[in-house]
C-alpha cells in the first residue's frame, strides 16, 4: 500500500515540478524512478532492495508473475487512444506535406539508420537492432509540448513538431510492434511465412476491431444509450475491451486497435468529444506518472552499467546529431521551410512514453525468453529517452535563439470571438500578413470562420486549455471583441500577460461607452462604439475601407469626422512599411503620421472632398 501511494504522490509531485519549471515531466519522472529503483537497491537501502519494487520477487512488489507487462500495455493502449482522438484530418491537411516525409521518409530514414548502428556498435543481432531503432522512431507530444510552450517560434514550426509528435506515435508503436513478431514468430526459421500471416493478423484485427468499436461507441452516445454520468467510465471500458479482444484475436494488435479507434472517433460527429478529451487527459497523466516511475525503478543497476561505455556516446551521438537532422533535412527538401527552421526542427526529437514503455515490455519479454542480446533494448532506449528529453529540455530555447528561429517580437493575434465583426477585421488582418486566431464556443462561428479560410478554435475562455496550445506562442496581440463585456475583461485578465505582450485590448462595455469619465485605457478602437454599434455598422457596411492621410493634422480631421459620424468607425493606423498599429480609445491622440499613411476603418467610404 505505501509503495502504490508513494508512486501515485511522487508522480503528481513530478508533474507540478515539471510545470513549475517549465519542463517535460517525463525528467523528473524518469529521475525519481531511478532515485527509489536501481539507485536505492545499491547505494541507499541497507538490504540491498529497491524503495519501489516492480515486479513481485516473494518478500515486496506490487506486480506478481507478469502483472507489471499486462499494466503497462492496458496503460499505453490509453495513453495511444488519447493521443488518437487528438487527430484531426482538417488540421492534418494545413500542415502540409512535411509532416506526411516526415512520418514516412523521416521514419524510415531513423529506422534504418539507428538499425545499422546498433548492429554495428552493439554487436546486436539485426532483429534486436531494428526493434531499437523502431522504438527511437517516436517523438512523443507529451515530450515536445511543455518544450515549445515557452519558446516564441513563427506557427509553422511550432505545428510541424507539435504534429510530426502525435501521428509518428502510432507508427513508432506499430513498426515496433511489427519487429517484435518477427523476432517472437520467426525465431530460428526466420522472417518465415508464418511471421508474415501474423503481421497480417495483426493489421486486419487492429484495424477491424478499432474501427467498429469506434463507431459502435458513436453511435451509442449519440443516439442517448448511456447516460451522461457513464460516459466516461464506459468509453474506458471500451478502449479496454477492444484492446483485450484484438489481443486475443492477434497478439500484438491490441496497441494498433485502439490507435484506430481514437483516430475515427476523434474525426466523427461525437457529442461530448471534449468532455471525453479532458477525462483521458487526466487519465493519461495520471497513468503516465505512474509508468515513468515503475518503469525507471524496474531497471536494475547491471542494466545501467551496460550503458557505462564509449560505445553508448557514439550511438547517442549520432542518432541526434547525424540521424535526425539527416531525416530532417530530406524530408523539407523543396518545401518553404528556411534552413534555420530546419535547424531547429532538426535539434528537437525528444522521445517519450511511448518508446520507455514498449521498450521495457518487449525487452523484458525477449529477456525471459533467452534472446541473446535482449537486456540491452530497455537500457538503450532509456538512454535515448532520457538524454534527448534532457538536450532538448535545456537547449531548446538558446538554440532557437542561436539559428535565429526565437521571435524577439510576437506579431501574432488572438481574437476573443468569432462573430461576423470578428471575422471581418480578422481577415483583413491576415490579407495584410498577419497571423490571426480566432476563438469562439459557439460551433457555428468558428465553422463560418474557417470556410472563410480563417485560423479559429473552438474553445472555453474559462478553461486551461488555452495556456497550452503551442501553435499560439507567436501571439503577441490580445483583442477581446465578444458581445458580452464580462467574458471580455476575463479574457483580457486571464490571457493578457501570455497573449498581450504587446497590447491587450476589448470593447468598452455600453455602460462605458455612455460614460465620457469611464474609458478604460485598454478599451478598443472608440470609446463611443460597443459591440452593438460594430455589429449593427457590419450588416450595413460588410467591409474595411482605407484612406490615405498627409500628416497629423489630417489625421485628427478625419478622427473628429468618426466622432461625429456613427456610419464610421476607426480600426487601425497602417504606416507606410505596410505594419497595422491597434488604434485605442483610451487615447486617439499619435506621435507620428507621414504622408502616406493610411486610416483602416469600418463604414461607409469617406467623402474625400469634405475631409
Amino acid at each position: 500500500m505505501l509503495e502504490l501511494a508513494g508512486i501515485i504522490i511522487l508522480g503528481i509531485l513530478a508533474q507540478w515540478v515539471a510545470w513549475k519549471f517549465k519542463i517535460p515531466a517525463i525528467l523528473p519522472l524518469i529521475l525519481i524512478g531511478l532515485l527509489v529503483g536501481p539507485i536505492a537497491a545499491e547505494y541507499l537501502s541497507d538490504d540491498g532492495g529497491k524503495w519501489i519494487e516492480p515486479i513481485w520477487n516473494g518478500k515486496k512488489g506490487l506486480f506478481p508473475g507478469e502483472g507489471l507487462y499486462y499494466f503497462v500495455s492496458l496503460a499505453i493502449s490509453i495513453i495511444l487512444f488519447e493521443g488518437g482522438l487528438t487527430l484531426k484530418r482538417s488540421e492534418i491537411k494545413n500542415v502540409g506535406p512535411v509532416i506526411t516525409k516526415l512520418i514516412t521518409l523521416g521514419s524510415a530514414i531513423t529506422f534504418f539508420g539507428a538499425g545499422i548502428l546498433a548492429h554495428f556498435i552493439f554487436n546486436l543481432s539485426w532483429e534486436l537492432s531494428f526493434l531499437f531503432s523502431g522504438l527511437i522512431i517516436v517523438t512523443g507530444p507529451t515530450v515536445i509540448t511543455p518544450i515549445l510552450r515557452n519558446i516564441p517560434l513563427k506557427k509553422d514550426v511550432s505545428a510541424v513538431l507539435k504534429w510530426e509528435g502525435i501521428l509518428i506515435d502510432p507508427i513508432g508503436a506499430l513498426v515496433a510492434v511489427l519487429v517484435f513478431e518477427f523476432i517472437s514468430v520467426g525465431g530460428d526459421r526466420g522472417f518465415t511465412k508464418t511471421a508474415l500471416m501474423e503481421f497480417g493478423k495483426i493489421i486486419l484485427f487492429g484495424t477491424t476491431f478499432g474501427f467498429t468499436f469506434a463507431h459502435a461507441l458513436a453511435f451509442a452516445v449519440n443516439k442517448k444509450l448511456i447516460p451522461h454520468y457513464l460516459l466516461n467510465v464506459v468509453s474506458l471500458s471500451t478502449v479496454l475491451l477492444v484492446f483485450v479482444e484484438s489481443e486475443i484475436f492477434a497478439h500484438e494488435s491490441g496497441l494498433l486497435a485502439v490507435v484506430v479507434m481514437g483516430m475515427v472517433l476523434g474525426n466523427s460527429k461525437l457529442e461530448n468529444l471534449k468532455e471525453l478529451l479532458y477525462f483521458k487527459e487526466s487519465l493519461s497523466v495520471l497513468l503516465i506518472s505512474i509508468l515513468f516511475i515503475l518503469l525507471a525503478a524496474n531497471i536494475n543497476i547491471e542494466d545501467l552499467m551496460l550503458l557505462y561505455t564509449w560505445k553508448t556516446v557514439i550511438l547517442f551521438a549520432v542518432v541526434v546529431f547525424v540521424i535526425r537532422p539527416l531525416a530532417v533535412f530530406l524530408s523539407t527538401l523543396g518545401s518553404n521551410l528556411k534552413l534555420n527552421e530546419k535547424l531547429f526542427i532538426s535539434w528537437v526529437g525528444p522521445r517519450g512514453i511511448v518508446a520507455a514503455g514498449i521498450a521495457s515490455l518487449f525487452g523484458s519479454k525477449l529477456l525471459k525468453d533467452g534472446i541473446e542480446g535482449a537486456e540491452y533494448i530497455t537500457p538503450l532506449v532509456f538512454m535515448i529517452v532520457l538524454g534527448t528529453v534532457l538536450l532538448n529540455a535545456t537547449t531548446a530555447r538558446l538554440f532557437a535563439k542561436i539559428v535565429g528561429v526565437f521571435l524577439t517580437k510576437s506579431e501574432g493575434i488572438l481574437i476573443i470571438g468569432a462573430s461576423k465583426v470578428s471575422r471581418l477585421i480578422g481577415h483583413y488582418l491576415e490579407t495584410n500578413g498577419r497571423h490571426v486566431v480566432l476563438i469562439d464556443s459557439n460551433e457555428n462561428n468558428i465553422e463560418i470562420a474557417k470556410e472563410l479560410g480563417l485560423e479559429a478554435m473552438s474553445n472555453n475562455i474559462y478553461s486551461d486549455t488555452l495556456m497550452d496550445n503551442i501553435e499560439l506562442n507567436d501571439v503577441g496581440y490580445l483583442m477581446a471583441l465578444t458581445g458580452n463585456s464580462d467574458i471580455n475583461k476575463y479574457a483580457i485578465n486571464k490571457f493578457g500577460k501570455q497573449f498581450g505582450e504587446n497590447g491587450s485590448f476589448r470593447l468598452v462595455s455600453t455602460e462605458e461607452m455612455l460614460d465620457e469619465n469611464n474609458n478604460p485605457k485598454e478599451g478598443l478602437f472608440s470609446h463611443t462604439d460597443d459591440f452593438n454599434s460594430l455589429t449593427e455598422l457590419t450588416k450595413k457596411y460588410p467591409s474595411i475601407q482605407e484612406i490615405e492621410m498627409q500628416d497629423k493634422a489630417h489625421y485628427e480631421s478625419l478622427i473628429k469626422k468618426t466622432n461625429e459620424d456613427k456610419d464610421i468607425i476607426p480600426l487601425f493606423i497602417k504606416d507606410n512599411g505596410g505594419e497595422l498599429h491597434i488604434i485605442s480609445s483610451y487615447n486617439l491622440e499619435v506621435n507620428t503620421i507621414k504622408e502616406g499613411f493610411q486610416l483602416i476603418y469600418l463604414g461607409k467610404p469617406f467623402d474625400v472632398e469634405k475631409v
